[in-house]
């Protein structure tokens, strides 16, 4: 990290940055859990094209994303392209609270 990094960051308040830093880790930490093994996609990665995740996986990937953000997905919701990546899971999320 240079100077000029080390000058923005302490200048980043914690209400505007910070939360969707968080989010993002704690979805790749659900991803992880639900994957059942160590993986480590990029942002925009397809979770399901990429194979780290299939169909049968998405119940419990939105029943965890439903406990850890105490929200409610709706059966309607519940297709892959709402939750390929991780990008548009936490898109989805800050969607809904």
């Amino acid at each position: 990290m240079d100077e000029s990094s080390n000058m923005q960051s302490s200048k980043i308040r914690p209400g505007k940055i910070q939360p969707s830093r968080i989010q993002q880790a704690k979805i790749l930490e659900i991803v992880r859990r639900v994957a059942a093994m160590p993986v480590d996609p990029s942002p925009d990665e397809s979770l399901f094209e990429s194979g780290m995740l299939d169909s049968f996986s998405l119940t419990d990937l939105v029943s965890a994303l439903e406990a850890e953000f105490s929200i409610r997905v709706p059966d309607a919701d519940l297709t892959p392209r709402k939750f390929d990546s991780i990008v548009r899971i936490q898109a989805y999320l800050e969607s809904r609270v």
